[in-house]
């Protein structure tokens, strides 16, 4: 098995390889519109969060917060890792995730609730989404809107995945961490981040030159925004009913996008935790916000509804029914061999 993988991997590298001499003028583009995001965008608005995030975590991980405490009790989430509640939803991909793997690494989550946190705890930051929608919408309402969606379809997650513990974490003594330690964890996770950006627009600008212009504009819009968010909610300008670009804008905050999910397994290598239900709860999280941005279309102002096809809402829903049966199934299936193949039933 492994040799296959190694052999699979040397075959895409290259063919990557010859692509990159074969149109070397299209990928020095891709990487040069990649690095100008990065300094421009990305570095200002994610790299204050990751140095704050990691300053945050380190000092207040096992303290109880306690407006949070009922947000805590509801999502299951240990009393005392309040703070990674507020780091995922404030600090934009992928802080929240990088800020479990953390608090995984210094003993202050157990391996089942960093895994089941990965699943919820990581989202796009306010930032990020007023940042791009104050130019997709009319009103900056809209952005409140949406904002809403994003933080209520991550709560359903939380809620819909099983698992969790209310009880107080007991977080391990250790030296309370430094600034200039903090700020080279930073420089550490944002040179990651930036290098998955890079290759991700390299990636995209081929594509766009051999292959997406072929397909009508809503499908490359679709394969923009699954691939790398940030490009798809720009690609957004180009349709003209405002209700669809909240949709589909919605969505993509949602699953963060292909380069998101990378640069998550990134941030959290070495860390210990379980990320199989990162890309689950993201799926999930992008259904659900589909469906209420779908339901929010009333309140938007008559010119600028968006009927949605029946289709998007059938399809949502399957992914939603889809997680929920999986999970279930997995938690059975732990169960049973838990107590009966590991014979850890007690006696009586």
């Amino acid at each position: 098995m492994k040799r296959s993988i190694s052999y699979l991997t040397a075959v895409l590298a290259a063919a990557a390889m010859a692509v990159l001499i074969l149109d070397t003028k299209t990928a020095l583009y891709g990487g040069a519109e990649g690095v100008d995001l990065c300094i421009k965008t990305l570095i200002p608005s994610l790299f204050p969060f990751f140095l704050v995030s990691i300053l945050l975590t380190s000092s207040l991980m096992g303290q109880k917060i306690p407006f949070l405490v009922p947000l805590a009790k509801l999502l299951r989430v240990p009393s005392g890792a309040e703070p990674l509640l507020t780091v995922g939803l404030l600090g934009g991909y992928p802080v929240g995730a990088q800020s479990i793997a953390q608090a995984r690494k210094n003993g202050n989550l157990s391996d089942s609730d960093a895994r089941r946190m990965m699943a919820f705890c990581s989202n796009a930051g306010p930032a990020f989404l007023f940042g791009i929608g104050s130019r997709l919408f009319s009103s900056v309402w809209t952005c409140w809107l949406l904002w809403g969606i994003h933080i209520v379809s991550a709560w359903i997650v939380g809620i819909l995945t099983p698992g969790g513990r209310t009880e107080s974490i007991q977080p391990r003594q250790e030296p309370t961490i430094t600034l200039s330690q903090a700020l080279r964890k930073a420089l550490e996770v944002m040179a990651m981040v930036c290098g998955w950006v890079v290759i991700f627009r390299v990636l995209l600008a081929i594509l766009e030159r051999w292959i997406l212009w072929m397909l009508p504009a809503e499908l490359q819009i679709l394969m923009y925004g699954f691939l790398e968010i940030a490009n798809g909610c720009c690609a957004l300008q180009g349709l003209q009913s405002e209700g669809m670009r909240l949709v589909l804008f919605s969505g993509f905050l949602g699953f963060g996008g292909l380069c998101v999910a990378l640069q998550t397994y990134s941030v959290t290598a070495g860390s210990g935790v379980d990320t199989s239900l990162y890309l689950p709860g993201k799926l999930t999280q992008c259904a659900f916000s589909v469906l209420l941005a779908c339901g929010a279309q009333p309140f938007l102002s008559e010119d600028a509804r968006w009927s949605p096809n029946p289709w998007i809402i059938c399809i949502c829903l399957i992914v939603c029914a889809g997680y929920c049966l999986l999970q279930r199934k997995g938690k059975m299936t732990v169960a049973f061999r838990r107590n009966l193949v590991y014979n850890e039933v007690k006696s009586t």
